[in-house]
């Protein structure tokens, strides 16, 4: 396998769309590929002229946006690390990072910047907005007239303009660090995941082959998830802008009337999306209308359905935009009824499987072949085996290996040797079954599993399925208390409001959920019992719940 230097691959990308749009803040302004270009060189002027070294850490927090991009793309193209830190993370934990990394300079928004302590990050030379790249502090006299005088210095070492020939990036190594990616944490605290640039070029590769003959050049995509995550960076983002796709980042918070709006405006050529989106629009706008009696009665009829089904499947189509060709979930567990109505009206999606330690590609299936209920097959390049004596029947831990694979974690030796063995397998920590034809079907998490009184494996993501159906669940986790399993539920306060429903009329629902739900379980999972709690869960910026925020709640 011959692996490309992924900086010269970039350099290529701008100087073929030198005059296309990039990128762009949507409704604000677009950068074209020359402007990403200038930006990069006059951040290699600030870094040469205050001494980051080839290696350093350069850190980026702050919302998506185009400025977000031009940086990131300065700091690979450089030699130095990456380190992209998800804004949603609390200022102690973005500043226990930035020290953990040993990060030299950091690129922040100004409000996430107003809530640090810069007196408690001592390795920091200084801090860079993404306003307008000024900086907003500084403990370097070199970086402070670096930037000061960076219109001139620019000037100096380009009298005559800056030209595509005038690109010259830092040639990088398969197995040389490029990012330092810190987890979102589910089951734990998060660890520096090592993504060495064979990795980044693995997917970048892998993308292509799935993608290339699905978009052209000019096409325009809306990244929803967050860039300092894997997921958002690698298949919104770097593929994208490899390719000759122009990217739009929404600058507010993605409320369903702001995205729609979006959608419809950009119409992406492929959505990349968790789970929560296509649930919510869904639940909102689907769901109400096919449960009237007369529809339900209308979709069992021969000719009629099939025309109700397809009148649905291009609403949804619809509200996405339009145009595109298929919407790629990944990041969280597909709710088992909703995937079902996707499959059954035909609406063109598919379920692929990932972790940060992979950047983030392990499975995939185009939507076409895609199998309900599965997360694909081992993606290019990927190798992917499930760690049991009985792979299609019994679930055991999915493993998997190739160069997507990280090095490690920075700095944690022992997790390391935990999550890679000695035949450099990695230890996915998910459990799951392989079908004959290499469809992986997950069942929940190692670390997640519990186990029933009578030593039979109970894995809580089925039995929360089930439970986020039933009547006014919005959100739900399952936990074990000595041998007893309990559910934890935040109801649709929403529409209690509307039934003007108390807190003792929804704990008796909630007790009449449980002895309905019991009556679908095997004994040894029922629920003992269901407590409400007053507010959402406390989410990752995937929005998966933090399990382990909750595994001494009183009950």
């Amino acid at each position: 396998m011959e692996i490309k230097s992924f900086n010269l691959m970039i350099a290529d990308s701008i100087k073929t769309h030198w005059d296309l749009p990039s990128m762009s803040d949507y409704g604000v302004y677009t950068y074209q590929y020359k402007d990403v270009a200038r930006v990069i060189e006059k951040m290699h002027i600030i870094f040469e002229e205050c001494g980051i070294q080839k290696g350093d850490r350069i850190a980026l927090c702050g919302r998506n946006q185009a400025r977000w991009g031009a940086a990131f793309f300065s700091v690979l193209t450089y030699g130095a690390v990456a380190v992209p830190i998800l804004n949603e993370f609390h200022p102690t934990q973005i500043q226990d990072i930035i020290n953990h990394s040993e990060t030299k300079l950091l690129f922040v928004t100004d409000q996430i910047f107003g809530n640090l302590d810069f007196e408690a990050m001592p390795t920091l030379e200084g801090c860079i907005s993404f306003t307008d790249y000024s900086l907003l502090a500084s403990r370097n006299e070199k970086l402070t007239f670096a930037r000061e005088n960076l219109n001139r210095l620019f000037g100096e070492k380009y009298p005559t303009n800056f030209r595509k020939q005038h690109i010259n990036y830092h040639v990088d190594q398969p197995e040389e660090l490029a990012i330092i990616n810190y987890t979102s944490g589910t089951t734990s605290n998060s660890k520096g995941v090592m993504i060495p640039y064979r990795a980044i070029w693995s997917n970048l590769d892998f993308a292509n082959t799935v993608l290339s003959s699905k978009l052209k050049i000019g096409d325009t995509i809306l990244s929803m998830l967050p860039m300092a995550h894997e997921y958002g960076l690698a298949f919104e983002f770097i593929y994208e802008f490899w390719f000759g796709v122009h990217i739009y980042f929404l600058t507010k918070m993605p409320s369903p009337v702001v995205l729609l709006k979006a959608l419809a405006d950009i119409k992406p050529a492929i959505l990349i999306c968790v789970p929560l989106i296509i649930e919510k629009v869904v639940r909102k706008s689907v769901l109400p209308k096919i449960q009237d009696p007369k529809v339900k009665l209308m979709l069992n009829v021969p000719i009629i359905g099939d025309r109700i089904k397809k009148k649905i499947c291009e609403g949804m189509r619809q509200a996405f935009g339009g145009r595109f060709y298929e919407v790629i979930v990944g990041g969280a567990a597909f709710n088992q009824e909703i995937e079902t109505l996707l499959k059954d009206v035909g609406f063109n999606y598919t379920v692929g499987y990932g972790a940060t330690e992979c950047a983030p590609i392990i499975c995939y299936e185009d939507w076409k072949k895609f199998k309900k209920g599965s997360c694909g097959k081992a993606a290019k390049n990927m190798e992917v085996r499930i760690d049991s004596a009985d792979p299609q029947n019994i679930a055991g831990e999915i493993l998997a290996k190739g160069p997507n694979v990280m090095l490690g974690y920075y700095k944690n030796d022992e997790a390391t040797a935990a999550a890679i063995d000695k035949d450099g397998w990695y230890h996915t920590g998910d459990l799951g079954i392989m079908d004959a034809e290499g469809n992986v079907f997950i069942k929940g998490r190692c670390k997640t599993m519990l186990l029933g009184a009578n030593g039979q494996n109970v894995y809580p993501e089925e039995i929360e399925d089930k439970l986020s159906n039933v009547m006014l669940v919005n959100e739900c986790l399952v936990i074990q208390k000595e041998e007893k399993f309990y559910g934890l539920v935040y109801p649709d306060m929403e529409q209690a409001a509307k039934l003007n429903l108390g807190k003792s009329e929804l704990e008796a629902i909630m007790e009449q959920n449980r002895k309905e739900l019991n009556a679908t379980l095997p004994n040894y999972c029922q629920l003992a019992g269901i407590r409400l709690i007053d507010k959402e869960f406390e989410k990752t910026p995937k929005k998966s719940i933090k399990r382990f925020m909750y595994t001494d709640y009183p009950v």
